[in-house]
């Protein structure tokens, strides 16, 4: 008789029968749909997704810091969270901040998220944020803690 492998999705949602150490795929939530985000790489290093300007402006039609700040937080909360599940654990966000160093007038920005450090109890990642000519537009840091399930 074969043991029943029993993992831990995010959120702590318990599956039955899976693979051991199942790693998380990212799943776009309502506001990352919203916002026109689009993934084109994922792992625990590393997370790239784009987002337009267009529809993410401020009321003088520049990219908004907000939506900058919030897609820095999706890419760099994914690639916690794909490292959390490799651990059996769940990513909880504990620090965010941002620097923005210009601004976003069209186009798509693209955010890369690079892990700093993969720990056993936190891990950070940095984001940067460019321009479709590749101008830096924001800096990121975000830190997750890595905690059992409930």
């Amino acid at each position: 008789m074969q043991a029943s492998i029993v993992c831990v999705t995010f959120l702590g949602a318990r599956k039955e029968n899976c693979m051991a150490a199942e790693v998380w795929k990212i799943q776009l939530g309502e506001l990352d749909k919203k916002m026109g985000v689009e993934i084109l790489e994922e792992s625990a290093q590393r997370v790239v997704a784009t987002m337009p300007v267009e529809g993410n402006t401020q009321s003088f039609g520049l990219l908004h810091g907000g939506a900058m700040a919030c897609l820095a937080e999706a890419v760099g909360s994914w690639a916690a969270v794909i490292h959390a599940s490799t651990l059996g654990k769940v990513a909880v966000g504990v620090d965010i901040n941002a620097t923005h160093h210009a601004s976003g007038r069209s186009g798509l920005v693209t955010a890369t998220a690079t892990a700093i450090k993969l720990g056993k109890t936190l891990c950070s990642h940095e984001i940067v944020i460019t321009d479709d000519e590749g101008r830096r537009l924001c800096t990121a840091r975000i830190t997750n803690a890595l905690v059992d399930p409930k």
